[in-house]
């Protein structure tokens, strides 16, 4: 079923002309729906209770959402309502369907208050609604006994008040501090001044350290063929299936193929080991030696 929302206005005279339903038609239309998924029976059920959604989504206009936006959020978590209502249950539509709205609306409100997720918890989720009415409460609270809440007694005060951890009350207050900062904004009001990106330290590898890292790795792979041009074919061969391999192969089953004993085999492996840590220790000497 479709719904018009492209004039909150119109829209709202249409709910407020809109029948009021009795229990007892209610009910009927539920069932209707429900049973023979009769869309006329949901048409007349979502009308009747569509000025509920835009009572509700008026309360949310403080936080800067258009007022169109809200009323399609909560039409939408109107007609989830209507699509989950199970009326076997005795309960009013209306009461069933108030937590579907407020849902709806409260995802929407999240998701386009800012670029970077809030309320990705049920606690901050929480704050986030009720951070700025409780702490104004328990302010108007102190300033009546006569006592000054440092900001540390205050975010102890909400997170209990809350029922939430004392570290999202820390980050909530951040994130409703302010609204997003572009990066590409100038620190001045020079047009030509730095942008706030410019101030950011870059992760990637400066082109000193490549230059560094890729003559070092060079090397090492030079001294590491030097190495291993010292060793016999069969130590070369060990050396490569134990080490140089993705899966590197067992003793036991280089024995197998080389027809040796698992102890010889490792006995071959330390002394080809022992042979290009000579080697390299030759070369490491001859590279200090050409520095000093």
């Amino acid at each position: 079923m479709a719904l018009d929302f492209n004039s909150d206005n119109s829209l709202s005279r249409r709910a407020m002309k809109a029948e009021l339903l009795d229990a007892e038609t209610e009910l009927r239309l539920a069932y209707a729906w429900r049973d023979d998924r009769c869309e006329e029976s949901l048409h007349r059920l979502i009308t009747a209770y569509m000025r509920l959604a835009i009572s509700m989504a008026a309360k949310f206009k403080r936080y800067g959402a258009p007022m169109n936006d809200l009323i399609q959020e909560a039409g939408l978590g109107l007609m989830k309502a209507a699509e989950k209502f199970d009326p076997d249950r005795g309960v009013r539509f209306s009461t069933y369907a108030v937590w579907w709205i407020k849902a709806s609306i409260q995802d929407y409100v999240m998701r386009n208050w800012s670029m970077v997720r809030t309320g990705s918890t049920s606690s901050q989720k929480s704050l986030f609604f009720n951070l700025r009415r409780v702490q104004a409460r328990l302010e108007r609270e102190a300033l009546a006994e006569g006592v000054v809440l440092d900001r540390q007694t205050m975010r102890e005060r909400i997170a209990t008040e809350v029922g939430v951890p004392l570290h999202d009350v820390e980050m909530m207050e951040g994130r409703l501090s302010g609204s997003d900062f572009s990066l590409n904004a100038t620190q001045s009001s020079d047009e030509d001044g730095r942008e706030w990106i410019d101030t950011l330290e870059d992760g990637a590898d400066q082109a000193d350290s490549s230059v560094e890292l890729k003559h070092d790795t060079a090397m090492l792979r030079e001294w590491l063929l030097t190495a291993m041009s010292a060793l016999n074919d069969r130590e070369r061969f060990i050396v490569r299936e134990r080490k140089l391999r993705p899966e590197p192969r067992t003793l036991e089953s280089l024995g197998n193929e080389l027809k040796l004993s698992k102890e010889r085999v490792r006995q071959l492996e330390a002394a080809a080991f022992a042979k290009m840590r000579k080697s390299l220790d030759n070369q490491s000497r001859e590279v200090r030696g050409f520095l000093l």
